[in-house]
């Protein structure tokens, strides 16, 4: 059979469009997500909860939705991811202040303080930049984990990525560079302007009570080279010196130690899972490593047990990693197991008490197009539907090159398209697939287009309209009450 061209498909007759839709409706409105009820709490929230997917855009959420109902066996399109079914929307504005696209430390600083910054800083601003070093004495802007430890209420970070890298950083510290995640990484000017890298940051955050838990990867920054995996060049044990804060603070380097601590013992954790980043969530093991909704369930009881109220930061790190890299399986796999861990985080709080927010700090040059099917598989190559039958044909439509082409594609990055490309369905839906891309980069780039934020909970109506990244600072602050 030759294959159908673009012209024959868009000559499908509308009744067979119809048919088709209306069959795969009635399917999938029975497995969609059922909706968060909608109100309005004139309380204030109590918790705040976070979650950020890293490069998480408008077409990574689309993606996903449709990759998590298909693993679900629907044709996806109908399915609901579970802060999809919040009831406050807002689109947000994440460029930084010297760049149109953004990068994590500008947008997570923006969050955090309020403030927009320049692309590469983290909570440090333009006329300040070696703020909270020991040769400067301009303060730099206040943390909104600041606010919560004054005011008497915990504080935890979560990421899949190391829990330096750029957005955990945000929560808890301040630099000149994003780059400065151990004391190997500072450059001559920081040294010389008495400036701390990230991690002696974190484990000194707050002194003696500080964080209560912070859960993901990058022990490489915490331990000397001497140590297997370590990187310090001075010589320190930051795990060590967190223990050491008190009889409470405890330690755990594998998935089998942070299991052995009961949450609800209200002990301060610090759990460093890998080296550098933690697996992906398509290669990761329940015996190496805890997944995201794991470390969430852990540090939400953790937290609650407290009954100081708290501000929980959870990033979803590697979706950011895998777009890099035109793969697009492990991206939407990790944005799958993010819904897990908001629908968990819902479960296990009170929406009178805790608001949720759900957003990201920048988008990626993802493209879904070319006009596939309904319940086409959207790893997969563009099918469309058959006009005479109204299902997915069993061929594929070709490009001008005579080649079948993916739905999911790149506008740059490290895989353009050769005349040696196996493009056959087993190829492309394959977990180490890198879609292809227009322009040939090194490494696929940021996108510049709005993300959204999703809200639940005390405070979540002013999730709406188009705001600024900084703004997402204001709604917290409001929903707890503390004075700007």
């Amino acid at each position: 059979m030759k294959s159908p061209s673009l012209l024959k498909f868009l000559g499908l007759s509308v009744s067979a469009i119809v048919l088709a839709s209306c069959q795969q409706t009635a399917t999938n409105q029975a497995n969609a997500a059922m909706p968060v009820k909608q109100f309005v709490s004139s309380k204030k929230a109590k918790n705040v909860i976070l979650f950020i997917g890293d490069g998480m855009g408008v077409s990574t959420i689309t993606a996903a939705r449709i990759f998590d109902g298909q693993s679900k066996g629907m044709s996806g399109e109908d399915n609901q991811l579970s802060f999809e079914t919040f009831p406050n929307v807002s689109l947000v504005k994440t460029y930084n202040l010297d760049s149109q696209v953004a990068d994590s430390a500008g947008t997570a600083s923006a969050m955090n303080t309020g403030f927009k910054t320049q692309i590469g800083k983290i909570n440090v601003q333009p006329d300040a930049l070696f703020a909270k070093c020991s040769d400067e004495a301009a303060a730099p802007p206040v943390l909104f984990a600041d606010l919560a430890e004054t005011a008497g209420m915990s504080t935890g970070i979560i990421s899949t990525a190391r829990i330096t890298h750029a957005t955990p950083a945000a929560v808890y510290g301040h630099a000149m560079s994003r780059g400065w995640e151990s004391d190997r990484d500072m450059s001559e000017i920081g040294n010389e302007r008495g400036c701390t890298d990230l991690a002696t940051q974190m484990i000194e955050y707050g002194g003696t009570n500080g964080l209560e838990v912070a859960l993901g990867g990058g022990r490489r920054n915490f331990i000397p080279k001497e140590l297997e995996g370590g990187r310090r060049d001075d010589g320190k044990n930051l795990t060590t010196v967190w223990t050491g804060k008190s009889d409470n603070h405890i330690y755990a380097s594998n998935v089998s130690e942070l299991r052995a601590i009961s949450a609800k013992d209200k002990q301060s954790v610090l759990g460093l899972f890998d080296a550098s980043h933690m697996n992906y969530e398509a290669d990761r093991s329940d015996d190496d490593q805890p997944s995201l909704t794991e470390m969430t369930s852990f540090a939400i009881e953790n937290l609650a047990a407290r009954d100081t109220g708290y501000y929980l930061m959870v990033e979803a790190g590697r979706i950011d990693h895998a777009h890099h890299g035109t793969n697009a399986y492990r991206a939407l796999k990790d944005t799958q197991e993010l819904s897990e861990a908001v629908a968990k985080a819902v479960e296990m709080t009170n929406p009178e008490d805790t608001l949720i927010l759900v957003t990201a700090d920048h988008s990626h040059v993802l493209s879904i197009a070319g006009y596939p099917g309904i319940g086409n598989p959207i790893l997969g190559v563009v099918k469309p539907i058959d006009r005479e039958t109204g299902k997915l044909s069993d061929e594929p439509l070709l490009a001008s090159d005579g080649k079948p082409y993916t739905t999911l594609g790149y506008h740059n990055g490290p895989n353009t398209r050769t005349d040696d490309d196996d493009l056959s369905d087993n190829a492309v839906q394959g977990i180490n697939f890198q879609q292809q891309t227009a322009i040939p980069m090194g490494s696929e780039t940021h996108a510049g287009e709005d993300v959204p934020l999703y809200a639940y909970g005390p405070g979540a109506q002013k999730a709406r309209g188009v705001i600024d990244q900084a703004e997402i600072f204001d709604i917290m602050v409001d929903a707890v009450g503390f004075e700007k």
